[in-house]
């Protein structure tokens, strides 16, 4: 199913508790009051990382896949599968040569009421699939390549969250909560990534993959070059507490402050934006998306995949945020299969003229769609 539709972010039934800070990185925990009832998530390890997967004939991705998640759904009680690291003197012998994993498609049915999908490469392959196909109509100014291929192949870098610094610490030694479901990642007080789950048992089990998951350049250099950031500390007016109530209600008015601070601001990059979403796949009362942003420049911009409930609660989320030349990518690909990849047209909506925006094409990597004249 490829059914398109906006999409809002909604974190409704998920709450924020006071920020960890490590370095240059603020974790900031998500509980819910209860979980999200008739789904569960388990990983599913892949060994080296490195994998192909069949996306269609003759069209392969390629991308280090760490492993996959495992989602369940049915009425009744579910329990997470246990995962085990492979350790001890009954492990085969490494071996010089690097395997290569394959794998049929990024979702895929493996029981009657198990889906097993990759996660973050859904909401890759939703970037790197953005107007694929190319110029619908062979313009003067496009290629025989990119009319006989389109935009075959597309590239992007990331960098694995153990090369993010302060990361893999960060999570070793923070604190997971009592009903903890997810998390927003902050780099230099930036909104690196959103992960949430169904279940707190399935958070604890999938805590430490944030540490083999993807992110962009500019999370990574964030990270590098950012002085350790500053923890938030209550202020209490000690004039208006007179007893242990006063104390509860001043904490409980400090905890509403700093959930409306971390949701509406720090992380309004993400949740207020209206996305385009695509559905995957439907699993009872479940509906797999992914989704991409409007791609305006100079503006923070998210891609990510979601699970929503039928009531529309958010079961599952996984982010990536875009650089802002991954956002321009993205911008001018739009805009030209708006206008049916009429350079004319697409600069006069840009506001340039032809030769300003063949420029930006050749810029932004795209040198290989334009024929040289």
């Amino acid at each position: 199913m490829t059914a398109t539709t906006a999409l809002r972010l909604d974190l409704a039934g998920l709450h924020t508790r006071p920020a960890q800070v490590w370095g240059g990185i603020r974790l900031v925990p998500l509980v819910r009051d209860e979980p999200v009832p008739g789904l569960r998530l388990h990983k599913e390890l892949y060994g080296d990382g490195d994998g192909v997967v069949d996306v269609a004939p003759r069209t392969v991705y390629t991308s280090y896949i760490p492993h996959g998640f495992v989602a369940d759904w049915g009425t009744g009680p579910a329990a997470a599968h246990g995962t085990q690291l492979r350790g001890g003197h009954g492990d085969p012998a490494p071996v010089e040569a690097m395997p290569v994993r394959f794998h049929r498609r990024m979702v895929r049915r493996e029981a009657k009421r198990r889906l097993r999908f990759l996660p973050l490469h859904l909401a890759l392959e939703g970037y790197l699939g953005l107007h694929f196909g190319g110029p619908a109509i062979a313009w003067e100014e496009w290629s025989q390549q990119a009319l006989r291929r389109g935009l075959s192949p597309r590239v992007e870098e990331a960098y694995t969250g153990a090369a993010v610094r302060g990361l893999g610490d960060a999570l070793r030694v923070f604190e997971i909560h009592p009903g903890q479901c997810g998390v927003l990642l902050h780099t230099a007080d930036a909104l690196a990534a959103a992960f949430v789950v169904p279940h707190p048992d399935d958070y604890r089990a999938l805590h430490t993959t944030l540490v083999q998951d993807l992110y962009g350049d500019l999370v990574h250099h964030y990270a590098l070059l950012s002085a350790p950031v500053g923890d938030f500390v209550p202020h209490l007016d000690s004039a208006r507490i007179n007893s242990t109530a006063d104390l509860r209600a001043a904490l409980a008015a400090q905890q509403r402050e700093w959930a409306g601070f971390h949701t509406g601001t720090m992380a309004a990059g993400l949740l207020a934006p209206e996305y385009t979403a695509h559905a995957l796949y439907r699993a009872g009362d479940f509906t797999l998306r992914r989704f991409v942003p409007a791609f305006r420049p100079r503006t923070e911009s998210h891609i990510g995949e979601a699970i929503t409930a039928a009531d529309g609660r958010v079961a599952y989320l996984k982010t990536f945020r875009l650089s802002e030349a991954q956002i321009r990518r993205g911008h001018l690909l739009s805009c030209l299969a708006a206008h049916d990849w009429h350079v004319a047209r697409a600069a006069a909506d840009l506001a340039l003229t032809p030769a300003e925006l063949t420029a930006r094409l050749r810029t932004a990597g795209f040198a290989h769609l334009l024929r040289h004249k």
